[in-house]
């Protein structure tokens, strides 16, 4: 009785739009008050304790410093690196945002937050130099799931955190997972450019100009290494370096770059505190919810019903792999890992999964979330940059989803893409 009015009463506020941290809290509340199993106290005492905690620290500032870093030019000189090494290839320009894409994930730790910071700047870029909206905000949009994968990521932090695995070994072992991501994705854009013929900006880019690129860029490309640099030579915590990042970013927009002004700083600090609040919210309530799983012995019943369909270890991670990416579909990513994670983790262990392997496959499985409707985050965010439709959008987008899953399957089945760099920490 308790399962059914708890997820019953979760997918009833679902569907009546209710924000998926509220309806998760809303759902546990009810669920508590109408069996009177536990006490009203234990959700709140769990509100307060889920994010008490050090390593919960690193998401704010690391949400704080993407908010920085996306204001204060440091996005803009990304892209210049990145065109100056294929910008007058075919389907330059939707290589080149990958690209950037790709090396602001190794500053933001958020996917909407990429997708924000890159698509304001490239969509009416790519649209001047005659790149179909459709196409040039889904590049975007799907380029942008690689900011929860490429470290530092705030999925992962969750994820180390309940699954009580080492931060440092997950940013580490989604290195090679983000970059197979976004080539995936840039072989997709180079076979459709080619096709419609999205040419370069045919000016030949010397190596001078390269080097004066880097150079324009050489305060925002340090900050990755000193981030992750710092992270795996053992300097300091990830939660330290989200700190460092913060104020990294400050010195370089303000003082640096100088685009980033006094009178910017409220905004900046209003926008990142109202993320990180909702970020909180569905930390604290799908904690709650998921304890109350574990009181319920949801977990077990969930894995004694995956072992009884095969004795096939392929067949039982194909089945995972299957509810995680419906799951994507109408979960936010962080209430995803807090609520599945101690269900999941102990089957993929079984199985012979090693508990970083299985982290990156499921923060790599649940970005794939971030362009997937309902929910979408990542469609949301380019729709409202470019004005397109979520239709419209999702359908641009299939091809580009395929691209993913395929390097999914890849991470899946080849566990040493994320698991080889570790070797070099120890």
């Amino acid at each position: 009785m308790a399962t059914s009015l708890l997820f019953g009463s979760f997918a009833v506020f679902l569907l009546l739009s209710v924000p998926i941290g509220i309806a998760l809290g809303l759902a546990t509340m009810a669920t508590i008050y109408f069996t009177g199993s536990l006490p009203l106290e234990f959700l709140f005492k769990e509100l307060v304790t889920s994010v008490d905690s050090f390593p919960i620290m690193a998401v704010p500032y690391f949400i704080l410093a993407g908010e920085i870093m996306g204001k204060g030019g440091i996005s803009d000189r990304l892209f210049k690196v990145a065109n100056a090494i294929v910008g007058n290839k075919t389907g330059g320009f939707a290589i080149a945002t990958i690209m950037t894409c790709m090396f602001f994930a190794a500053i933001s730790g958020s996917g909407p937050a990429t997708v924000a910071a890159i698509g304001g700047l490239m969509i009416p870029v790519m649209v001047q130099q005659g790149y179909d909206k459709k196409f040039a905000t889904a590049v975007v949009a799907s380029a942008g799931s690689i900011g929860v994968i490429i470290p530092p990521s705030i999925p992962m932090v969750i994820y180390g955190v309940v699954g009580n695995a080492s931060i440092g070994d997950m940013f580490i072992g989604g290195i090679l997972p983000g970059v197979l991501v976004g080539l995936a994705l840039i072989i997709w854009a180079y076979i459709y450019s080619k096709k419609k013929g999205y040419r370069g900006n045919q000016v030949k880019m010397t190596f001078r100009d390269f080097l004066l690129a880097v150079w324009d860029a050489k305060w925002a490309l340090l900050i990755p290494i000193i981030i992750l640099g710092g992270i795996y030579g053992g300097i300091f915590t990830p939660t330290e370096a989200a700190v460092i990042a913060v104020v990294y970013g400050l010195i370089a927009g303000l003082f640096l770059y100088k685009e980033l002004k006094i009178k910017d700083l409220p905004k900046v600090l209003v926008d990142s505190s109202l993320t990180t609040a909702t970020v909180l919210i569905i930390v604290g309530t799908a904690t709650a919810f998921g304890r109350f799983l574990t009181i319920e012995q949801i977990p077990n019943q969930v894995a004694n019903l995956l072992l009884s369909v095969s004795e096939n270890k392929i067949i039982i991670i194909l089945l995972i792999m299957l509810l995680l990416l419906l799951v994507g579909c109408f979960m936010d990513t962080l209430a995803a890992i807090i609520i599945l994670t101690p269900i999941l983790l102990p089957i993929a262990v079984n199985l012979g999964f090693d508990p970083i392997h299985f982290g990156i496959i499921m923060v790599v499985n649940l970005a794939i979330g971030f362009i997937t409707p309902p929910l979408g985050v990542n469609l949301f965010v380019g729709s409202g940059i470019s004005g397109l439709s979520i239709e419209a959008l999702s359908k641009a987008i299939i091809p580009f989803f395929f691209a993913m899953l395929i390097s999914l399957f890849l991470i899946l089945f080849v566990p040493q893409l994320s698991l080889y760099l570790l070797q070099f920490r120890q």
